[in-house]
């Protein structure tokens, strides 16, 4: 996969950038010549955050650009904050001169903040790229951004050119090019293979659903598997969507995209695991055979399944390759999904909470969530809500009746299904960014892979350590 990622070698004719704070500026500013002084002055720079000064040498080219930055100790410090540079540079080449506190922060923002959607667009102007900052495993950073790149760029597709077949074949192409085994279980295969809630959400699309599973690694070293939800798009079924809850759902399979970005990572980076990925892929449409409200169905984990409203889905089909994984015993099961909005009501499109039933596992993820500027937030598996999916006439029903803690109650779903909840956390991630933020361009984005490569990186080198 070629991606310009805007990573240069170094080289000393770059232009140099100087990240300065209000509280050192005058120290910085008197080692700049004095024409440089003058313009800052009457440019009036004064090193507050966020604000830069692209400063001209003596023939009137571009000679240093400041950047002001929080000081230490700021109550709040932006760990992406440089990644304004990257849209307010001109075209050329830049490496930090008086580097930030965290250069890696500051370069995998900038190299973030370079994304574009440009499938359907014509070439545009060349746009600045960047050095990489002396100390920073530059390897990684390029590793670490490409998959972003990759999983901003399907979610970003429009479901005409991403149904279940493009979704399917993306993954196998990242699978085979580092050797995976992989399978493909399409349509009424579904059934004969035991997978009878994926085949009930997709049967009514065009295109049939399916499940894609591939494992990397050798078998004796830690298993580390990955579950995405995979909703091409979400009319909302029988239960249909209004025209404005229906506009963004192309972003439906989320999920999805989160587990082959992360893959992606690990797979680069040869983290010593044995992967597994499995992606539940359908379009959740309406046709006369769409399956019902008041249907109900078998799983995978031979619990059956009332169905309450069409529109409850995602969990449906998590359901039935989580049953899978589990089969397998891993070591640790990370499920991802763009599955409720009322986990935008509770935090917001850049807060996605996640779930598990280990508190030590909920530290490690919030700790590694800190430390990659990559923020999750832990919600409880509240058992009081648990009884509200129990069925009448079911073993369980896909929601609850009052409407109430919706996020909660579709994790509490999805727990039913999993064997060792100690070893699971689910994230209920958004993966769209509304407007534009340092980093984060407006569109499509990829919430918690970032940290979960550091913690199982982190968790593959103390396995394998004597």
């Amino acid at each position: 996969m070629a991606v310009d990622i805007g990573l240069e070698g170094g080289t000393r004719e770059a232009i140099p950038i100087d990240f300065v704070d209000a509280a050192d500026f005058e120290a910085y500013a008197a080692r700049l010549p004095e024409r440089t002084r003058a313009f800052a002055r009457a440019c009036g720079f004064e090193s507050k955050p966020g604000q830069s000064l692209l400063a001209p040498g003596g023939d009137g080219a571009l000679e240093r650009v400041l950047f002001g930055v929080e000081a230490q100790g700021a109550r709040s410090r932006d760990p992406f904050l440089a990644g304004k540079l990257a849209t307010l540079l001109p075209p050329g080449v830049y490496r930090f001169d008086r580097a930030p506190s965290d250069p890696a922060a500051a370069a995998l923002a900038f190299l973030l903040s370079r994304y574009r959607f440009s499938r359907y667009l014509q070439p545009k102007t060349e746009r600045a790229r960047l050095c990489a900052p002396e100390g920073v495993d530059a390897a990684r950073l390029a590793r670490i951004v490409r998959a972003v790149v990759l999983g901003r760029d399907l979610v970003n597709t429009p479901a005409n050119d991403l149904g279940p077949e493009a979704l399917a074949a993306a993954a196998l192409e990242l699978a085979g090019r580092h050797g995976a085994q992989s399978r493909v279980v399409v349509g009424e295969a579904l059934l004969a293979g035991n997978f009878p809630l994926i085949h009930a959400v997709g049967r009514a699309s065009a295109q049939a659903p399916r499940l894609v599973d591939f494992v990397h690694g050798p078998e004796d070293a830690m298993k580390v598997t990955l579950v995405g939800k995979g909703v091409c798009f979400d009319t909302g079924g029988l239960d249909i969507k209004p025209s404005s809850g229906m506009l963004p759902m192309k972003k439906d399979m989320g999920g999805a995209a989160v587990a082959l970005s992360l893959a992606s990572m690990l797979l680069e980076g040869e983290v010593p695991v044995r992967l597994r990925v499995i992606l539940p892929i359908v379009e959740n449409s309406l046709s006369a055979c769409a399956y019902r409200p008041g249907d109900i169905y078998p799983s995978r984990k031979g619990l059956s399944v009332e169905i309450g409203n069409t529109d409850a889905e995602g969990r449906l089909v998590l359901a039935d390759a989580l049953a899978l994984a589990c089969e397998d015993e891993p070591d640790l099961l990370f499920d991802f999904a763009t599955l409720t909005g009322a986990a935008r009501v509770a935090l917001g499109p850049e807060l996605p909470p996640f779930y598990t039933g280990c508190d030590a596992l909920a530290q490690e993820i919030a700790s590694a969530g800190d430390a990659a500027g990559d923020p999750v937030w832990r919600m409880p598996l509240w058992d009081g809500y648990d009884s509200g999916l129990e069925g009448k006439i079911s073993d369980v029903v896909n929601v609850t009746s009052n409407g109430m803690a919706g996020s909660i109650t579709a994790a509490l779903f999805l727990r039913r299904f999993v064997a060792k909840p100690e070893r699971w956390a689910h994230f209920d991630v958004y993966c769209w960014n509304p407007s534009t933020k340092s980093g984060r361009p407006e569109g499509g984005d990829i919430q918690a892979a970032r940290l979960l490569y550091d913690l199982i990186e982190a968790r593959a080198a103390g396995r394998s350590a004597p």
